[in-house]
């Protein structure tokens, strides 16, 4: 169940059922297996449906006897249990949907109701006792929500091109929204790149009454990582694996069709195929992509050993530059918002791949965010060397170390000597993505902006976590606007786009708590037990997996695209950012650029990115500006 739309305001019964339809419509590939419409005067809301649960019975909206409604985009792993309590409670069902549940469930309890809820979800509840219509979003925004009012009509949808289709003209582009993303590579926060449409947080409900007040994003769940220290009574591993399976376990159950894995070959996804075949599941299918002429970096031999180990079965699809390329407009009208993740390329091919064979995937996004993968195990081993250093330093020397020439490694040492190193990542930003500056782009517009600088955003979001230990706080930052606007925003955008479901048991909320406290040993390791990503992940997986899988460097999907601006795409680079159909260059002094983009001609890696960021943005004005 998978796209919802609506609209409140001075609508006439039929007027709201035109432009509720006219969302609806474009959202089409979330739900391809039914649609559903209900409108009356000044209020109109619709969803598109994906039939994973109830095949036969779960058609939207769903209805109390008291006149109480809800569209909902996603899926309630634990409804079952839920329903069991509510049927002892008095409530009677009349459909075996995950929709329903949550409707007895508002009824009973409210808006509280929401914190009994297992899943990812997106969720409209139009209450007209109470005269309003209320928004929920997840608690990891694994499922997107936007809202906004616009020329008096407060609208809502599960993609912004749903909204556009109400509007009579384009909204004025955010210039706060693009600066970021000229950084970070996606728009963060609440904001989109359009003004007047904003996204519901993550964890938060929204109330718009339909006498055309909205309130506040009220927030009702936040992740909260604060190390405690090891009770050597406690069996870490045990407790993570019951916590895992359980996990894994309710994103297969929670399903009346069949459910597949995507399977990259790394970590992640081995230990949730490894937890299917545990729990019982056989024969089920995985799904792996690669490109044709990057076999360097290729992960499918991984993916097919973790394969041949489980009994899967496994299917690849392999794309190249040409492929790559001609679905860069595509890619950007699935997105919606600019979202230079290139990884979403290759990510919607092999969407495309499984949706031929199930409607449902599970996949292992989350894991490094959670249990402190990427270089995690790195930056311990530096903070732990210069704790210890720190102990018996001179303050003369810090100073005088702290005015060496920076670069390289002696940056770290610079950082260090200024600041310590409880608050040495905080003093730089330091995030997974940072690309253009604030300097390089405020020498890049054409007109003067005002706008904040991005590395205050980053230093705001470190600010309200001061006094915990740095991995605790860098974890809570990729933990909120990397893993939601850019991991889990390109995994459904691209997903979606092929009509296919992901689902995620690493971002389990009973999972992701219990790892928020998790010794910090047990996530990184120390000096005594060696430094090691995951650790308490690979400790898990250690009786479960190939040992060559276990002991894999940490590869972000590899995608070619960088190196080929130095060969073959050399001249249809220039062509799009400099020629006569340049759209950037409305917005953009292009000097910069052209020196930018002979540098990553020349195998700037760091350069290739920000031009990367440039090819999304000029695809995405040509789209939707």
């Amino acid at each position: 169940m998978c796209g919802i739309v609506g609209v409140v305001g001075r609508l006439s019964r039929a007027e709201a059922a035109t432009l509720a339809g006219r969302m609806n419509d474009a959202i089409v590939h979330r739900g391809p297996d039914d649609a559903g419409l209900w409108a009356t005067d000044g209020f109109a809301f619709a969803m598109r449906r994906l039939s994973i649960i109830d095949l036969a019975g779960g058609r939207q909206p769903i209805w109390s006897d008291d006149d109480v409604g809800v569209v909902f985009n996603g899926e309630i792993y634990n409804y079952r249990s839920l329903r069991r309590e509510l049927e002892a409670d008095g409530y009677r069902f009349t459909t075996n949907s995950d929709t329903e549940v949550i409707l007895h469930l508002y009824r009973r309890d409210g808006l509280a109701m929401v914190e009994r809820l297992e899943g990812m979800f997106a969720i409209c509840l139009y209450d007209p006792r109470q005269g309003c219509v209320h928004l929920i979003r997840d608690r990891f925004g694994v499922k997107p929500l936007y809202y906004g009012t616009i020329g008096g009509i407060f609208h809502f949808a599960s993609e912004i091109k749903a909204v556009l289709q109400a509007l009579p003209q384009r909204p004025v582009l955010d210039r706060q929204a693009l600066s970021d993303y000229l950084t970070l590579r996606f728009v963060p926060g609440g904001a989109t790149i359009w003004q007047g449409i904003a996204k519901l947080p993550p964890g938060h409900t929204l109330t718009h009454t339909l006498g055309g007040a909205t309130g506040e994003p009220q927030r009702y769940w936040k992740l909260e990582f604060a190390a405690e220290e090891i009770d050597a009574s406690r069996d870490y591993v045990e407790e993570f694996g019951q916590l895992f399976l359980a996990a894994t376990e309710k994103r297969l159950v929670a399903a009346d069709v069949p459910v597949g894995v995507l399977l990259s070959g790394g970590l992640d996804s081995s230990a949730v195929s490894a937890a299917a075949v545990e729990l019982g599941h056989r024969n089920f299918h995985t799904f792996s992509v690669a490109f044709d002429d990057s076999r360097a970096v290729d992960e499918t031999p991984y993916a097919r050993e973790v394969a041949a180990h489980i009994g899967s079965q496994h299917h690849e699809i392999r794309i190249d530059r040409e492929t790559f390329v001609s679905y860069l407009p595509e890619f950007v009208r699935a997105s919606d918002e600019p979202l230079a993740d290139l990884a979403g390329v290759p990510l919607h091919f092999v969407s495309r791949l499984a949706r031929q064979e199930v409607k449902v995937v599970l996949s292992g996004e989350g894991s490094d965010e959670i249990l402190a993968g990427y270089n995690f195990d790195r930056l311990a081993r530096l903070l732990h060397r210069l704790q210890a250093v720190e102990r018996w330093t001179p303050d003369a020397l810090r100073r005088f170390l702290a005015r060496l020439p920076g670069g390289g490694r002696a940056e770290w040492l610079k950082l260090w000597a200024a600041h310590g190193w409880r608050e040495m990542l905080a003093a730089k930003p330091y995030h997974m993505t940072y690309h253009w500056t604030d300097a390089e782009k405020a020498a890049l517009w054409r007109e003067p902006w005002a706008v904040r600088p991005t590395a205050g955003l980053l230093s705001a979001h470190d600010r309200a976590n001061d006094g915990r230990h740095p991995l605790d706080r860098l974890q809570q930052l990729y933990s909120g606007d990397w893993l939601t606007e850019d991991l889990l925003m390109k995994a459904d955008k691209m997903s979606m786009a092929t009509s296919l479901e992901v689902r995620e048991p690493v971002l389990d909320h009973r999972l992701a708590e219990w790892a928020a406290r998790l010794p910090l040993a047990w996530r990184v390791g120390d000096a005594r037990t060696g430094y090691q990503s995951k650790r308490v992940l690979r400790e898990f997986c250690r009786r479960r997996l190939p040992k060559t899988i276990l002991d894999r460097p940490k590869q972000g999907f590899p995608v070619p695209a960088y190196a080929w601006l130095s060969g073959d795409l050399r001249t249809w680079s220039n062509d799009l950012l400099f020629g006569r159909d340049s759209r950037v260059a409305d917005l953009l002094r292009l000097d910069d650029v052209r020196k930018t983009l002979g540098a990553a001609q020349a195998g700037d890696g760091a350069a290739a990115h920000k031009i990367w960021l440039l090819i999304v943005l000029e695809f995405w004005l040509r789209e939707w500006s």
